[in-house]
């Protein structure tokens, strides 16, 4: 087979969109497929209520956020902003995220490459954990963000289940499966920066797993989309729900879905 498109979830290689006749250029394809095979497989899925009620708007000031442009959670124009007198807009949330599989969720290397930030004084075991970002009505990008994995861990887990993972100490990290990470929304990183934002109507996507590091047995429930009512003082996070994972990160139906939702909306 010949330009083989695979996104991960197929259950054999001829399920991935393929070349209808065989096409060997020289020099090689332009794709290519491997295979590593394992019976069972981690599934991360985001609490929808824990983004609903733990969203808010923080202006907070640039000289608290040095170690955060460093990792490049701000937007670009973060650069000409007054470290002595200016701030930053910051729209920030929770993550609540579930390993419903079964196989534990563990970063893709082991501790040995980890990759150490000294402002932030910890080690990031996968340096896109997630992936958070604002949409316009056209489902343009506006605003966007990403959360660094420098702690992966067990933060509770549902009845009969013991934590396993633990970051204290250079501990393990990972999501034990029946257990549940949270990245709470005070902690750096943990946010969009909507300092350059016009007030409106958005649309909130959040990803996790979004480079598809770690192997899952499912990758279409990564995303969670929202409505957003960004206001002069606050902002308006509802309608959140597990959306449909595709290769451009969301199926056409998803936008038929989030049309006319405002209209019966009361503030």
């Amino acid at each position: 087979m010949s330009g083989m498109k695979c996104s991960g979830t197929e259950m054999a290689l001829s399920h991935c969109p393929h070349d209808a006749k065989v096409s060997c250029p020289k020099g090689g394809g332009r794709y290519a497929a491997g295979v590593s095979c394992t019976e069972t497989a981690a599934d991360l899925v985001l609490n929808a209520k824990e983004v609903e009620q733990t969203s808010y708007l923080e202006d907070r000031p640039m000289h608290v956020l040095q170690c955060a442009m460093e990792e490049n959670c701000l937007a670009s124009s973060a650069v000409n902003t007054s470290v002595s007198s200016g701030y930053r807009r910051l729209f920030r949330f929770s993550s609540e995220i579930h390993n419903n599989g079964q196989a534990d969720f563990r970063p893709k290397t082991g501790r040995h490459a980890w990759i150490w930030h000294e402002c932030h004084r910890h080690y990031h075991s996968m340096e896109v954990f997630a992936h958070y970002d604002l949409l316009d009505s056209n489902w343009t990008q506006v605003a966007e963000g990403h959360k660094a994995s420098f702690c992966l861990e067990d933060s509770d887990c549902i009845d009969g289940v013991q934590k396993q993972y633990e970051c204290a100490n250079f501990g393990e990290q990972g999501i034990s499966v029946g257990c549940y990470d949270v990245y709470r929304h005070d902690i750096d990183c943990q946010w969009i920066d909507v300092t350059d934002l016009k007030q409106g109507d958005y649309i909130f996507r959040i990803i996790v797993n979004p480079n598809f590091e770690v192997a899952e047995s499912d990758y279409s429930n990564n995303v969670m989309l929202c409505n957003v009512r960004y206001g002069l003082r606050r902002v308006w996070v509802f309608n959140c729900h597990i959306g449909k994972l595709a290769n451009s990160y969301y199926e056409p139906d998803q936008k038929e879905s989030f049309s006319g939702l405002w209209n019966n909306q009361v503030f």
